[in-house]
């Protein structure tokens, strides 16, 4: 039961990494220096992605599957809801790609509306 509920955490702690270095700079406008732990994770979400990498909280997660004696995921609200995001079914390399030019795009946006509202902000100071 142990490995279950630490192997549930390791799946939301996965599922906020990667709403993170989606939407991740929009905290940035909250508080400037979140960007200096933003754009590593950003990058890192990226690499992931382009190069067809596991991220580490996955086999993680499994080991700790496997040593709570589960074969797989039995039910239970995260295995429903938060699985299938993390983990979608065929899942391709083409379909990280287009993954990762997503959050290229969705960071690229933030990114420069944060520029732009400091620079506007500097301008009326």
């Amino acid at each position: 039961m142990l490995y279950r509920i630490l192997a549930d955490i390791v799946v939301i702690i996965h599922l906020f990494f990667i709403l993170f270095v989606l939407f991740g700079g929009l905290l940035v406008l909250w508080r400037r220096w979140l960007c200096f732990i933003h754009l590593p994770a950003f990058l890192w979400g990226v690499l992931l992605e382009f190069n067809g990498w596991i991220c580490p909280l996955t086999p993680l997660e499994n080991m700790l599957r496997i040593s709570g004696n589960s074969a797989g995921y039995s039910g239970g609200f995260v295995e429903f809801y938060v699985l299938p995001v993390i983990y979608p079914t065929g899942l391709t390399h083409d379909i990280q790609l287009l993954l990762g030019a997503f959050t290229l795009l969705v960071n690229g946006g933030i990114y420069a509306y944060v520029i732009r509202h400091y620079a506007v902000r500097r301008k009326h100071e």
